[in-house]
């Protein structure tokens, strides 16, 4: 299985129809070729039915979206971490803004990932709520301000202090956690300043998988990375 280092770039696939089925395996081996030029740790986040396909086919670290604090039993519809697990991925996104969750259930969902090792990749949309989940001992922490996420707008350059005050307040709280950026991250300026801000990778989504020519601009976040 993959492992993981940083600075770290993660993409989230969504349910993007660029990132769909073979455009998502496709995707996956673009960032595994880009990660291998560039020395870059690159991971993809694909869609449920995507996991076990792309974690067979790729080397790169793959992460669930979600996973459900459930376990065996009657759960119809809901995600099972060991099914998660069993699929080849190495960790999952807790808390997206398209899938929130009550902190209670990030924390359940948290001990849960930790039960079947899973990497924990939890989402936050202000430098208070993600100092409140460093409490609950994730792997990582990704900030996100909800009316930046695909807008083209970075949160790097739109709101840099979110940054600066996120990375302060969870390393206060909890200094093993790696602290992420995300939201309207599209070019390399972007990723250079976020990490420049003290963030320690990126969590995007739509600025690669959308873009014209993915190749391009992956290979460009990457090379901004490998230049920290």
């Amino acid at each position: 299985m993959a492992s993981v280092k940083t600075p770290i770039i993660i993409i989230n696939f969504k349910t993007y129809a660029e990132a769909t089925g073979l455009n998502a395996l496709n995707l996956s081996k673009t960032a595994e070729e880009i990660s291998i030029r560039t020395g870059v740790c690159i991971g993809v986040a694909p869609q449920f039915t995507d996991l076990s396909t792309i974690s067979r086919s790729v080397k790169i670290p793959v992460f669930a979206q979600h996973i459900d604090s459930i376990k065996f039993g009657s759960y119809t519809g809901h995600i099972l971490p060991e099914a998660v697990k069993d699929a080849g991925v190495i960790g999952t996104l807790i808390n997206h803004s398209e899938r929130r969750l009550r902190l209670d259930e990030v924390d359940a969902t948290i001990n849960r990932a930790r039960e079947v090792s899973l990497i924990t990749v939890v989402c936050g949309d202000t430098a208070e709520n993600c100092a409140e989940i460093a409490k609950l001992k994730p792997d990582m922490i990704a900030v996100e301000p909800p009316e930046l996420i695909g807008s083209g707008i970075s949160v790097s350059k739109a709101k840099p202090e979110i940054i600066t005050k996120t990375v302060e307040l969870v390393k206060a709280e909890n200094s093993k956690v790696t602290v992420l950026c995300g939201a309207g991250i599209t070019i390399s300026d972007d990723v250079s300043a976020a990490l420049k801000l003290g963030a320690e990778g990126i969590l995007l989504a739509s600025g690669v998988v959308k873009a014209k020519n993915q190749n391009e601009v992956l290979l460009g976040l990457a090379n901004a990375v490998a230049k920290k």
